[in-house]
C-alpha cells in the first residue's frame, strides 16, 4: 500500500472515531469557535468604523483646516481667509463662482437609545454648496432647511441610534432650539452621523461672528493640491493645512485601529488557552487510539501515516470550530449598528463589517490552533511502539 493510501486510511479511521471522544472533541471545537468569533468581532468593528469614515472622502475635494488643529472642532478661520482661499488656483467654479463650502462644527447633546446615556452629536453649519459637494446626499423624508431659520435636517444614522430626532421634533441645545424638518442619507458614511443647519444661523446662535472652522473646495483635478499648498505658503495671511477630503478621513479612520490590535491581543491570549485545551484533547485521542496505531504499525503502516492521521484530526476539529465561530460572528455582528467617539469627540455611528479578508484571518487563526495542537500529539502517535499492539491484545 502506498504512503498516500496509508495516510488516507488512517485519516478516515481517525475522523470516524471522533464520536467516541465526542465531549473532548466538542470542547476543542467550542474553544476554537469562541476565539475566532471574538477576533472577527473586533476586526469587524474596526473595519466598519474605517469604512464609514473613508467612504465619505472624495479625492477631488480639498479640505482646509487651521495648521496643527487636527480636527474641525479645534480649527478656525476668518471670513477674510475664506475669501482668500476661494481664489486659490485649481479650485473649480461654475456660473455662480468658486465651488467652496465654508462650514461650522458645534456639539449638541443626544441620548443613546441603547443605553439612555448622553453623547456628543455634531451639528454642522453649511449652505447649499456644502450639500452639493456631498454627492451621495439624498433627502429621504421631509424637506431641506430654509436659510436664515432655526431648522435642521438629521442624518439617518442619528435617527436610528438616538432619541428625539424624529421628523417634526424640537431639538434644544442650551438656549437654542431647532426644528427637525428633514431626514437625509449619504450612503451610510460619517456624514449620516451629523445634524445639518444653515451656517449663518449657527454663527449667530453660537456667537461665532463671521468665522468658520473648515472649508471644502471642489478641485478641477486632484493633482492641484500642490498648487494650493504653494498658494497658502506664499500668503502670510493664511495659516491653513490642506489635503484631500479622502486623505483626511483616512487618517480619522485610523482612530479605531487600536480595536483591531486589541482584538488580536485578546484573541492571542484566548488562543493560548484554547491551544492548551486542544493539546489535551489530542493527547487523549492518541492515548485512546494507541492500540489501533500500534496495530497499524505492526501490519506495515508507516510512522508518517500515524503522524498525518493525527494532524488531520486536529485540523478537522479546528476548522469546524473556525467555521462555527465565523458563522456566529456573521449572524451576531455583521451589520450591527454602534456608535463611538470620533476624532472631534463626537459620536460616529457605524456598522460592523465582516469582509472576506477578515474571514480569511479567522480561518488562519483556526488553522494555526489546529496545527500547533496537532503537531506534538502527532509526533507522539508516530512514535507509538509496535509492542503496544500485543500488550493491548493480552
Amino acid at each position: 500500500m502506498s504512503l498516500i493510501s496509508q495516510s488516507t486510511a488512517v485519516i478516515v479511521m481517525n475522523v470516524r472515531s471522533l464520536p467516541r471522544r465526542f465531549w473532548m472533541s466538542a470542547a476543542m471545537v467550542f474553544a476554537s469557535a469562541v476565539v475566532v468569533a471574538i477576533l472577527l468581532a473586533f476586526l469587524a468593528m474596526a473595519k466598519g468604523f474605517e469604512t464609514t469614515l473613508q467612504s465619505a472622502g472624495s479625492p477631488d475635494v480639498a479640505f482646509f483646516l487651521r495648521v496643527s488643529s487636527g480636527a474641525e472642532l479645534n480649527s478656525s478661520m476668518s471670513n477674510d481667509q475664506v475669501n482668500l482661499l476661494r481664489n486659490a488656483p485649481g479650485i473649480a467654479s461654475d456660473e455662480n463662482g468658486p465651488l467652496v463650502s465654508p462650514e461650522l462644527y458645534v456639539i449638541v447633546d443626544g441620548i443613546k437609545k441603547s443605553s439612555q446615556t448622553k453623547a456628543n452629536i455634531p451639528l454642522r453649519g453649511l449652505g447649499q454648496q456644502g450639500i452639493a459637494l456631498r454627492e451621495s446626499f439624498q433627502l429621504t423624508q421631509g424637506r431641506m432647511f430654509a436659510s436664515g431659520t432655526n431648522e435642521l435636517i438629521v442624518g439617518q444614522s442619528i435617527l436610528n441610534e438616538f432619541e428625539g430626532f424624529e421628523l417634526g421634533s424640537e431639538i434644544r441645545s442650551g438656549k437654542n432650539s431647532f426644528t427637525v424638518v428633514g431626514i437625509f442619507t449619504t450612503g451610510g458614511n460619517v456624514f449620516e452621523s451629523e445634524l445639518w443647519a444653515d451656517s449663518r444661523v449657527i454663527q449667530n446662535l453660537y456667537n461665532r461672528g463671521s468665522s468658520y472652522q473648515s472649508l471644502r473646495a471642489k478641485l478641477t483635478s486632484p493633482d492641484n493640491l500642490e498648487q494650493i499648498k504653494a498658494y497658502i505658503e506664499n500668503d502670510p495671511r493664511l495659516n491653513q493645512d490642506v489635503q484631500s477630503e479622502q486623505s483626511y478621513f483616512a487618517e480619522q479612520g485610523q482612530g479605531l485601529s487600536y480595536m483591531a490590535l486589541f482584538g488580536r491581543v485578546i484573541s492571542t491570549i484566548m488562543a493560548l488557552g484554547a491551544l492548551a485545551g486542544a493539546l489535551n484533547t489530542m493527547y487523549t485521542s492518541v492515548s485512546d487510539r494507541s492500540g489501533e496505531i500500534a496495530t497499524l504499525r505492526a501490519i506495515g503502516f508507516s510512522h508518517f501515516s500515524a503522524f498525518v492521521g493525527t494532524m488531520a484530526e486536529a485540523l478537522v476539529l479546528a476548522v469546524i470550530g473556525g467555521l462555527v465561530g465565523s458563522v456566529a460572528a456573521f449572524i451576531f455582528f455583521d451589520g450591527l449598528s454602534a456608535a463611538t467617539l470620533g476624532g472631534s469627540f463626537t459620536q460616529v455611528v457605524f456598522q460592523f463589517e465582516l469582509t472576506t479578508d477578515l474571514f480569511i484571518q479567522g480561518a488562519t487563526l483556526a488553522l494555526i490552533i489546529g496545527f500547533l495542537s496537532g503537531f506534538f500529539p502527532a509526533w507522539r502517535a508516530a512514535r507509538v511502539p509496535v509492542i503496544v499492539a500485543f500488550q493491548n491484545g493480552r
